[in-house]
């Protein structure tokens, strides 16, 4: 049986502890907060303001810390109101992680739109995980932007944009997996592309599409492909996927 939710005095004591909260202190005082977000789930009322509060903090001089800490419990009832505030810190070096985690996890198209629009802005590791998110979600319309990211002076750009579109899998995606991958690239690249086409190729036959991923695969049986890459290749076109 959950907690009931927390009263308003509990409530205000742990937003103050919140305030100042670091490495160190104890966590102890942040759990009607915890308490507050398993309440809301079904309760949508008190989850948008729980939220509202919650986004607050993201908006003021904590600490990184209290801000990751919020960003946990956004990822759990986050909505379209804490999107902006998320988005704010995918650039920052210390949040990023944790906003994209929640913005990753967060339902409402806004969320993903916000890490697709962000992702220009980003270089680094920031955007490395932006793409990773980008995959994650299986996010169609950052299809264009992620091939261009595959001739990207930056190997570990490019091999993450390759990822994430073998994760999305659409035939756009194994097209601009294919033409990058016929322009010829390092090693490295080649074998992270052809990783990639066989993800796409795994996307396809398991949303129906046969014969495409076939034809994907048949393009990578080949010499000079990675040895496990042909093995997995040559399986799927006998139709052992």
């Amino acid at each position: 049986m959950n907690k009931p939710a927390p009263d308003a005095a509990a409530m205000a004591k742990a937003f103050e502890a919140l305030a100042t909260y670091d490495s160190g202190s104890g966590r102890a005082a942040l759990m009607p907060i915890d308490d507050a977000v398993v309440a809301s789930l079904g309760d949508a009322a008190a989850r948008k303001e729980l939220v509202q509060r919650l986004v607050v903090v993201l908006q003021t001089r904590t600490s990184i810390v209290a801000k990751e800490y919020v960003c946990s419990k956004l990822r759990l009832i986050g909505s379209a109101d804490s999107v902006p505030a998320l988005a704010a810190l995918l650039g920052d070096k210390d949040l990023a992680h944790a906003a994209r985690d929640a913005l990753e996890s967060m339902p409402c198209p806004g969320a993903v739109q916000a890490i697709r629009e962000a992702l220009p802005k980003l270089a680094g590791l920031q955007k490395v995980g932006a793409m990773q998110s980008l995959g994650t979600r299986r996010d169609v319309p950052s299809v264009p932007a992620l091939a261009g990211l595959l001739a990207d002076q930056d190997p570990q750009t490019a091999v993450a944009a390759a990822a994430a579109l073998g994760e999305i899998g659409t035939l756009e995606a194994a097209e601009a997996l294919r033409k990058a991958a016929s322009a010829g690239r390092p090693f490295q690249a080649v074998s992270a592309l052809a990783d990639a086409l066989l993800a796409c190729a795994e996307r396809l036959a398991a949303d129906g599409k046969k014969a495409e991923s076939q034809a994907i695969c048949a393009t990578l049986d080949v010499p000079g492909q990675p040895k496990h890459v042909r093995w997995a290749a040559a399986r799927c076109v006998r139709g052992r996927q």
